[in-house]
């Protein structure tokens, strides 16, 4: 069934390539970025080309995450245009390496801003809309970091992804009577095939920063790229991920996974979400709120 997806952070990555499957599947997609005639202008360009390649139904919609008035007038766009939407796929990310203490809190709050807030800014656009007609599916691209394997010098990004992941999960709770799926993709440590590591943001506080790189931490950068790169086998492809939310959007209403873990380096994220998940499923039962844990189906839109 064709569906209306938005996506955020579509300008590279699981974003970009999440994008042109989904197109592929015959989807109408709108692939959303920051800054579209600005730093963004050759990636936004790429999606029109995409497009008019390969005849599928892609657009490019200019939508920042830091900003409510930016969020709230691309969805009113699309709303315009199609008349609903159905699936959202939050993705938009911020990534920084370096030691924790040099990034300044102005800076943390920025990281927060774009993985966590950013979330609920669409969130609070599109739901409305979802609630009304009972129906719908918000896809949270999360981090392997947040209960598994947590290298150094990632500490605020971790941080910001754990925050979200926590967002996702409450929400599944919020939502599922309403009728509106929830689903966790947990993404390891891809070394290659994003531009996470590329793009990271850096400490602004250069003196603490120095503090560590001539310290007795001096070299660990490389020991910890070098070290989760050995972990990734050489047949990893960055695009499994954006195959895994294809196939979750492909499922049943109703028989879609919370969490789906695309993991390559196995560093058992799994393990340790599979108990929490289960943590939670049993208090929910205990507290009499089991009917939470399946998304609600067949509920009459209301008028």
């Amino acid at each position: 069934m064709k569906q209306v997806i938005v996506i955020t952070g579509a300008s590279s990555g699981f974003g970009a390539l999440t994008s042109y499957a989904l197109a592929r599947q015959g989807h109408i997609v709108y692939a959303t970025m920051s800054d579209i005639r600005g730093h963004n202008a050759v990636p936004a360009e790429a999606v029109h080309q995409q497009a008019a390649d390969t005849g599928v139904d892609l657009r490019v919609v200019e939508l920042d995450v830091t900003s409510e008035q930016s969020v709230n007038s691309a969805v009113g766009t699309i709303l315009d245009r199609e008349g609903q939407l159905d699936i959202v796929v939050h993705n938009a990310g911020r990534m920084v390496f370096g030691p924790s203490e040099a990034f300044t809190p102005g800076q943390l709050a920025h990281i927060y801003d774009v993985n966590l807030l950013g979330t609920q800014r669409l969130n609070r656009a599109v739901l409305p809309r979802m609630r009304e007609r009972r129906s719908g599916l918000l896809v949270w691209v999360s981090s392997s970091s947040t209960p598994g394997g947590t290298a150094p010098y990632l500490g605020p990004y971790f941080a910001a992804k754990a925050a979200m992941d926590s967002l996702a999960v409450t929400y599944a709770g919020d939502l599922c009577r309403w009728g509106i799926e929830t689903s966790i993709i947990v993404p390891g440590a891809f070394t290659s095939g994003t531009n996470h590591f590329a793009h990271a943001g850096q400490p602004a506080d250069r003196q603490r920063e120095l503090a560590y790189d001539e310290g007795p931490y001096a070299g660990i950068r490389g020991q910890i790229l070098r070290g989760q790169a050995s972990l990734i086998p050489p047949e990893a492809d960055v695009a499994e991920v954006a195959d895994a939310i294809v196939r979750i959007i492909a499922m049943p209403r109703g028989r879609r996974p919370l969490r789906v873990h695309v993991d390559p380096a196995q560093d058992r994220a799994e393990v340790v979400n599979g108990v929490a998940d289960r943590v939670r499923a049993e208090f929910l039962r205990r507290i009499g709120l089991s009917d939470l844990l399946t998304v609600t189906i067949g509920i009459p839109a209301a008028n």
